[in-house]
């Protein structure tokens, strides 16, 4: 068993669904959804079919925190940072979601890129809600989980 599939076993969270390109866990107990990308690129189409899956559930449940697992991707999609970044998490927040965690793949140019892309979107779009979140970068879901 991989550390990610310990960590979400051991930490008692059920598998809601898989799709092609992404897992998701949920522990309603501690509030908390894991969406762990597969893939190394996800078409934008898929990736928004995935969250507005993700949106359903948090409208039925009480959830405060979603960690985002991407080490799996080797490509970075500017549009599907923006759409994920000013509308998810703004539907998010309404439902209570205000704690962020994600985990980057380890090339430091994907951090990089991520860095940059949300600095552009920030500059661009005053009225975003980032400081109305709990953001953290993790390096694994054990940490994700825990802070």
């Amino acid at each position: 068993m991989n550390t990610t599939a310990n960590a979400i076993e051991s930490n008692n969270f059920e598998m809601l669904f898989e799709a092609r390109y992404a897992k998701v866990y949920s522990n309603l107990e501690k509030g908390t959804i894991i969406c762990e990308l597969l893939a190394d690129y996800i078409p934008i189409d898929d990736f928004k079919e995935t969250f507005n899956q993700i949106t359903s559930i948090v409208e039925n449940g009480k959830y405060e925190k979603f960690i985002f697992d991407k080490r799996s991707l080797r490509a970075f999609h500017q549009p599907s940072m923006e759409w994920y970044f000013l509308h998810w998490k703004n539907k998010m927040l309404d439902q209570g979601i205000t704690k962020h965690r994600k985990i980057l793949p380890e090339e430091k140019w994907f951090e990089k890129m991520v860095m940059i892309a949300k600095e552009q979107i920030m500059k661009n779009n005053p009225e975003n809600i980032i400081d109305r979140l709990d953001i953290k970068y993790c390096n694994s879901i054990e940490e994700a989980i825990l802070i």
